[in-house]
């Protein structure tokens, strides 16, 4: 019978849970017009891009555990946001 090893990560959750929270607080900030100044629309959805990208690798690293994982997990993970940007620059002069 094989035995299986599993390395104990302790993970602070709740630190990260208030990384989201403040990152979610700054995007709805960027996003109401009235509250924020007033940006150029290309600089307000980088900002608002950035933060998303931001927040998505928290929580694949953390609450999806890819940063405890082997590197393929981590590759597997990685390739279809790569082929994702690609389509999106891809069709961005149709529209």
């Amino acid at each position: 019978m094989a035995t299986e090893t599993h390395d104990d990560h302790q993970v602070n959750y709740i630190g990260i849970f208030w990384w989201l929270l403040a990152l979610t607080i700054l995007e709805i900030m960027a996003g109401i017009p009235s509250a924020s100044p007033q940006y150029p629309q290309a600089l307000k959805g980088f900002l608002l891009i950035g933060m998303a990208g931001i927040k998505a690798t928290l929580v694949a690293m953390y609450f999806m555990h890819l940063k405890f994982d082997r590197r393929a997990l981590s590759f597997i993970a990685f390739v279809p946001l790569v082929l994702c940007i690609f389509v999106v620059l891809v069709t961005m002069p149709d529209f």
